[in-house]
């Protein structure tokens, strides 16, 4: 059993920027990939960015590129979404997410953290 904790975010105007953090225990970070998706209100939950379980690749959704950096600690328990250049339809909550190496699906989901980008 793995758990996913998020911390970070909070209410912001556009143009500002957040560091989501995930703290995972249970497994090492190093194993598995890790990944971001957000869902806003009245939306299904989507893919935000994902980093490969070597960190040798990173992938975003489309509208991220540029503005969001995912990236792993030091000791590879802790899994970060850097937010640059934030928007208000960035505004969702935002959940980490573990996939372990041969599975078909995430395995393991944190119970959130809501961003809200508003004037």
């Amino acid at each position: 059993q793995v758990q996913l904790v998020e911390s970070g975010g909070g209410s912001v105007q556009p143009g500002d920027s957040l560091r989501l953090s995930c703290v995972a225990s249970g497994r090492p970070l190093s194993s598995h990939e890790m990944a971001w998706f957000r869902q806003a209100p009245g939306k299904e939950r989507e893919f935000v960015a994902r980093i490969s379980w070597n960190n040798a690749f990173t992938d975003y959704k489309d509208s991220v590129k540029g503005r969001f950096i995912i990236s792993r600690g030091d000791n590879q328990s802790t899994a970060y979404l850097q937010m640059n250049s934030l928007k208000p339809e960035d505004t969702a909550v935002y959940y980490c997410a573990m996939r372990l190496r041969g599975s078909s699906t995430h395995d393991y989901w944190g119970q959130g953290t809501q961003v809200t980008v508003s004037s």
